[in-house]
């Protein structure tokens, strides 16, 4: 995990620059790789005009109401990873009811100062999504703002368009290792601070670390997980429950992250983790009884050493 945040954020509002900006523009829900190069070209134009690379997304902007993929922490986790500058949050309850005009103007001319702007071919934005690629260079040619936009970006033998809602489809079905792949190698993840569950675990014999799924955030299809695991510096593996744990817990709506972590019984209670899902290895299922439950857990635990091993993390299986 990124403990050092160089990405700074904004909401709202940027402090004024003489110099300007060079801006990424879209919400980039899961910054897939089709993300990943029109941030990267921003952040090497920023650098070679001498400007500020700058991205600009929202919050309460999303197109279903099952939650977001990154969480604006997340995206200024992988933003500082990608070497940017800043990231400006706007409230799109704010900005949905402008003209596309107005905002082209008294966003990206005035409160951004932007000097180049980088967006996918699909970017819209002001009123009912008015606004689009050839507004957007329209106004560039008369303002001198470099406008560059990008092409769809293909992925797989059947050349599918690379999209969050794609993301949303793989995650929803387990297939975290395609998210992976989607997304350059970043996985999905939870993150948080380890709560008290109800101790059923740490009673079998499998302590496990319990994070609270916040409702803005994706839900995965409810199972269990190999998954890594960031506490501070240090990187551990184990396995998670994503769901509603049904054996133990048969009223509970409140989804979390439970995780038995490999070689590892500290009290970590009160820190804050981050839960990487690697693989799935099977849907959430109420067993009839405890014991039955212990049993499935130990060889989920061999399911998910197997599956580290092959993938070149060595242990003993």
């Amino acid at each position: 995990m990124n403990n050092t945040l160089t990405t700074v954020c904004y909401l709202d509002t940027l402090p004024f620059l003489h110099k300007g900006r060079a801006v990424a523009l879209g919400f980039f829900d899961g910054i897939h790789t089709g993300h990943q190069q029109i941030i990267r070209q921003t952040v090497k134009t920023a650098a070679l005009q001498g400007l500020t690379s700058t991205v600009m997304t929202f919050i309460n902007f999303s197109k279903t109401d099952n939650g977001v993929l990154t969480t604006i922490e997340e995206k200024r986790e992988i933003l500082s990873g990608l070497g940017v500058d800043e990231l400006l949050v706007l409230d799109f309850n704010a900005v949905k009811d402008m003209a596309a005009e107005d905002f082209l103007y008294e966003i990206i001319l005035v409160r951004l100062s932007a000097q180049a702007v980088l967006a996918g071919t699909d970017y819209r934005f002001g009123k009912n999504a008015s606004g689009d690629a050839e507004l957007l260079k329209s106004f560039g040619s008369s303002k001198g703002i470099e406008v560059s936009i990008f092409e769809d970006k293909l992925y797989g033998e059947e050349k599918r368009r690379l999209s969050s809602t794609w993301l949303r489809e793989a995650a929803g079905q387990g297939d975290v290792e395609l998210y992976s792949k989607l997304c350059g190698g970043k996985c999905f993840s939870y993150s948080g601070i380890v709560v008290h569950g109800n101790q059923l675990g740490r009673q079998l014999g499998f302590p496990t670390a319990n994070l609270i799924i916040p409702e803005d955030k994706f839900k995965v299809r409810r199972g269990v997980y190999v998954s890594r695991v960031y506490l501070g510096k240090t990187k551990l593996y184990g396995v998670t429950n994503v769901g509603l744990k049904p054996t133990v817990n048969e009223d509970d709506t409140q989804q979390t992250a439970e995780t038995f972590i490999f070689d590892f019984d500290e009290d970590i209670y009160g820190a804050r983790i981050k839960v990487e899902l690697l693989s799935f290895i099977r849907p959430e299922c109420k067993f009839s009884s405890v014991d039955e439950l212990q049993a499935q857990v130990e060889q989920d635990k061999q399911t998910a050493k197997t599956w580290l091993s092959k993938s070149g993390i060595i242990f003993p299986v």
